[in-house]
């Protein structure tokens, strides 16, 4: 079941690309736009992160802190940012698999993948947006920023 605008957002801690651990509430007082993706290396997934690098510039200045977030491991997130630039953390809902994305009602068990969502989480730690996307479509950067900016 998909947690509801308006309720608090799981915390969590989760190891990026560079093995640090990342808390969901050290960004408390600041936006955090969760991208919650499938599979690294996957041609919808780089699309998808491709736009995110680009556009980072866009959600910085909107005061968010972006996340990825998938089943893959650090070791695979490590590959895949470097190859893409990825300069945010890429989160390893590694083990036991997909746990945070289940929290968040966006797991797959059925793939054993996460599903493509993003969640965009307000400074005081609340679900301030969500939507769900289709696995084959690439998020439209224009609606995220837009749905960002009214959070502000």
């Amino acid at each position: 079941m998909a947690i509801a605008v308006g309720q608090p957002a799981p915390d969590f801690t989760l190891k990026d690309q560079n093995q640090k651990d990342v808390k969901l509430s050290q960004y408390r007082g600041k936006n955090v736009v969760m991208v919650f993706y499938p599979l690294d290396w996957s041609p919808v997934c780089t699309n998808e992160h491709a736009c995110f690098v680009s556009d980072l510039k866009q959600f910085e200045k909107l005061n968010a802190q972006v996340l990825g977030l998938s089943v893959d491991s650090i070791w695979s997130h490590k590959a895949f940012a470097e190859k893409m630039g990825i300069r945010y953390p890429l989160l390893a809902d590694f083990q036991p698999r997909g746990a945070v994305a289940e929290k968040f009602g966006v797991y797959l068990a059925d793939k054993g993948i996460t599903g493509r969502a993003i969640a965009i989480i307000d400074k005081a730690g609340k679900i301030a947006w969500l939507k769900n996307y289709e696995i084959l479509t690439v998020p439209e950067m224009k609606e995220v920023s837009e749905a960002l900016a009214k959070v502000q």
